[in-house]
């Protein structure tokens, strides 16, 4: 009986300690610190220019994406380095625009156009580089090289010293 008392009172402390920090970096003018490319331009650019991509993929109702772009990205220290190393991306997992990605036409079948702003069906790309053991999340970090190739999908909130 006390073991069942302890874990119901400690349940709120361990369930803090993996909520991401509520403060927020983000410049009170909403500015983005990143500048975000769509996925064609990062292609385009890595093909005149190679440098790896970067890109965030979240979806709209993503409470940790939320917080990874108002804390993380809005670092001006990640910021200056991410801008300066990648092209970074920003992509809604779950949108319903077709997208061109190594010569190949992606979208989301599922896609609900009535439905914006809740879950709606996943992206074609999003299962391409975002998928880590057949699992998907938000957000999910994918690192590319300037070939296109996955090197690393993380998935999970990260802070900018993480990051």
């Amino acid at each position: 009986m006390r073991t069942l008392l302890l874990a119901f009172a400690l349940a709120p402390v361990l369930l803090m300690a993996q909520t991401p920090p509520k403060t927020t970096l983000k410049p009170a003018n909403g500015a983005d610190l990143i500048k975000w490319l769509t996925i064609e331009e990062a292609q385009t650019q890595a093909k005149a220019a190679p440098k790896p991509l970067m890109v965030d993929v979240y979806t709209s109702w993503c409470g940790p994406c939320k917080i990874l772009d108002a804390n993380t990205f809005h670092d001006p220290r990640l910021a200056e380095y991410v801008n300066k190393n990648f092209y970074p991306v920003k992509f809604n997992a779950e949108s319903g625009s077709p997208v061109t990605f190594k010569g190949q036409k992606l979208e989301n079948p599922e896609f609900n156009p009535g439905q914006v702003g809740g879950r709606n069906g996943t992206h074609q790309l999003t299962h391409m580089i975002a998928n880590v053991q057949g699992r998907i999340a938000y957000p999910t970090v994918v690192d590319l090289d300037s070939e296109l190739n996955v090197l690393a999908p993380v998935q999970g909130y990260m802070t900018p010293i993480q990051m």
